[in-house]
This record gives structure tokens, sequence and C-alpha cells, in this order.
């Protein structure tokens, strides 16, 4: 069934009705004069988004970092600025450049830095003096190779975070001896400030709400155990699954990312968050190859194809849909609909992987009010920083 937005209310796609408010979308053919495949992204609901985010923190700016990653959007950065959020975390430079250049006072790279990119790291530093800058360690030669490329700079002071690994074994170091060797140096080091710790714990990401905080209650108290030698050192801690447990059991940073768009996969998984999906797909049909059959424009440059075929995109209005085929340009569906459904005629989908599909767009249709705009916004730091080789050397 549709309603009279264009859109299905169906519970068994979406477990959820309150993560699927669909109520402030145009129809479909509202978007005739916008070209596809393309992203539509609606204000009003990213406002409630990030109102949302706010009131789970009880207001307060300082305890969240939203990380940058899902959005990449200078526009984006301007709305958490207005209400009090100075403070970010980030997965490249470029995204660290476009928030600088936004105005934030504090950025954290969620990353290693190593090669070229600490060359760019150091501009960065110059270009902006007044914005504090940070990045992740998990090793002593890693420590070591920041303070040698970092020692000259004067007049800036830049931060680094040790990397707790608390579970998914892919960057980071466990507590233990090794741990607190690599705090001892990083807080001993005269060319760097030691910032603390930074605790990503992305394995936690069942659906079972008691699973999920019984697992970050494990991380808590290890971490509490570590503050008992450096109370005074800084947390950042969770993502966005767990956001709910950090910002209730914890004075600490949150650093949440996909909140502010929301999508499918996590509406599905964590109807205990209460976001709605401010982000979307604009599709159209392109050919009709059988009887139940609709192609239209939604390959897999267009979303997030990392996940199986039907795990990528839902079509709140297409409830018996099931996902043929995908390749680069097209998407093939079967659903009895497709008798009924006209060449050119606009469909809307929701990504069930929102970051990486906003990474494949270059800019968004912006929606408000219930009505599309005649407003773009350029997803700015989609493009990653280079160097060239020949002036990678300082």
């Amino acid at each position: 069934a549709r309603n009279a937005n264009g859109f299905s209310s169906s519970a068994e796609r979406f477990p959820s009705p309150s993560t699927m408010n669909m109520n402030h979308w145009p129809a479909a053919d509202a978007f005739s004069e916008v070209a596809s495949p393309g992203l539509i992204l609606n204000v009003d609901l990213v406002r409630d988004n990030l109102k949302r985010m706010m009131e789970q923190v009880n207001g307060d700016a300082s305890r969240i970092r939203p990380h940058v990653k899902t959005h990449k959007m200078s526009r984006l950065i301007e709305m958490q600025l207005h209400v009090g959020i100075e403070q970010y975390k980030v997965a490249t430079l470029a995204e660290a450049a476009m928030v600088a250049s936004a105005g934030a006072r504090d950025i954290l790279i969620a990353y290693p830095m190593f090669g070229p990119n600490l060359k760019l790291l150091v501009k960065l530093i110059r270009d902006y003096p007044e914005i504090t800058f940070s990045c992740l360690i998990d090793h002593r030669d890693g420590l070591q190779l920041i303070e040698e490329r970092l020692s000259n700079l004067s007049g800036s002071s830049f931060g680094v975070w040790i990397d707790v690994d608390c579970g998914m074994h892919r960057t980071g170091i466990p507590f233990g001896p090794e741990f607190e060797a690599l705090q001892r140096a990083s807080i001993a080091s005269e060319s760097i400030q030691y910032r603390g710790l930074h605790v990503y714990d992305g394995h936690l990401h069942q659906p079972d709400l008691s699973d999920r905080h019984g697992g970050a209650t494990i991380i808590k108290e290890q971490i509490l155990t570590s503050l008992a030698a450096y109370p005074d050192q800084e947390i950042v801690v969770g993502g966005s699954p767990n956001f709910g447990f950090w910002s209730e059991h914890s004075s600490w940073q949150c650093s949440p990312g996909t909140p502010l768009f929301w999508d499918a996969g996590y509406g599905s998984n964590y109807p205990d968050l209460e976001y709605s999906p401010a982000i979307a797909l604009l599709s159209r049909v392109i050919s009709k190859p059988g009887a139940d059959r609709i192609c239209i424009d939604l390959g897999y440059k267009a979303v997030a194809a990392e996940m199986p075929l039907e795990q990528r995109v839902v079509f709140p209005t297409l409830p018996d849909v099931e996902m043929v085929g995908q390749s680069e340009e097209h998407l093939v569906l079967k659903t009895s609909l497709a008798n009924g459904m006209q060449l050119g005629q606009e469909i809307i989908a929701i990504p069930r992987h929102v970051c990486p599909t906003v990474a494949l767009h270059s800019s968004v249709q912006v929606v408000a009010g219930g009505r599309v705009r005649d407003e773009r916004w350029e997803v700015d730091a989609r493009a990653r920083l280079q160097v060239s080789p020949r002036n990678s050397q300082e």
C-alpha cells in the first residue's frame, strides 16, 4: 500500500515504523526535473535527526564528536556548528580540510598517518594554526614518526590518541603492557600532545539491545581500569549502534556518524535509536525486460554494493520487489507492479548503507518543507587529497 506521498508503510520492510518517517517527503513524481540516479537530501529530517542526537547527550555539545565520513559535506558541518558542536572525527585528510574550512575547532583524524599523508597533514596544520588537529596511533614506531615529522612546527600543537583495539582487530592496540608502554611514551613526548583514548566498538552491532549494551559494559569497565593511572585523559568512544549506551552510561565523548542521515540497514537493526532516513536515492524505469520485470538506472556505481544484492537498497513503494541482478549502471527488479509502471517513471529507494553510497555522488538534491528545492549541495570531501611525487619531500 502507498500513502499520500507515494511511499509504502509496510511494517514487513521496516520492522520499526518510527525509523521510516516518510511524511515529509514529496511523491516520487515531484522529482521529474531531477536527473537520476542521484541522491535526495531531506533537510528537515536532517534537522530532526540532529536534534535527536543532541537530546541523547542532554544538549551538551561538548559530549559529541560526530563522524564526518557519513556525509562529507560542509553544509552539514555548518548545521552542526549552529547547535554548538565544535569537535569532529574524520577518516580522510580531505574530510579534515573540509571541516577546517567550515570553522570547526578540534579535528581528530581517526586513521593512522604514514607516507605522504604526513606531508599533507603538516600543510593542513600550517594552513589552520587556530585549529587543534590530532590523529590515532597504535604503535611506538608510529608515535616516533609523527614526532619526527611534526617536531619543527612552531606555534601549533598536535595531539595523538591511542587507538584501543576493544574487539575490531583491524587497527588499535589492546589494553595491556604494550598499551601502557605506548601511553607512557606519548605522555612523555616533548613535540606532541597526548590527548587520550579512542575506543571504537564497531564489532558490537547485534540487533539485540541487551547484547550490544552487554558488550559495551565490558569495554566500559576496561576503560575505567585504565583511567586509574591517568584520570585526566580524554575519551572518545563508540559509534552509531551503541550511541544510546555511551551517551547515557558515560560522561565521555561519543562519535556517531550515521544517525544524521540514517539508512534502511540501521533502521531495521537498531529501532531503539529512533532516527529517520533523511537521504534517499532517485532512480527511473529505463526498460521493461519482462512481464513482471523492470530495469532501473541504479547500478552499483550509485549505491553501496559491499553487501549481498538483496541487502543493498530498499524500495518503500514496491513491497513485493525481488532484486534479480545488478551491474554498473543497471538494476533489474521483479515485481507484480511492473506491468503498471511507465518508462521514465521515478522510483525512490532507501540505501541500506548510506556512508559508502554518499561517497559515490558529487552532490545531493535538496528537499525542504515537503518540496523539491532549486538547490544542490556539494559532497565537498568526496575526493582524496594528493601530493605530487616530485614535491613529496619537504
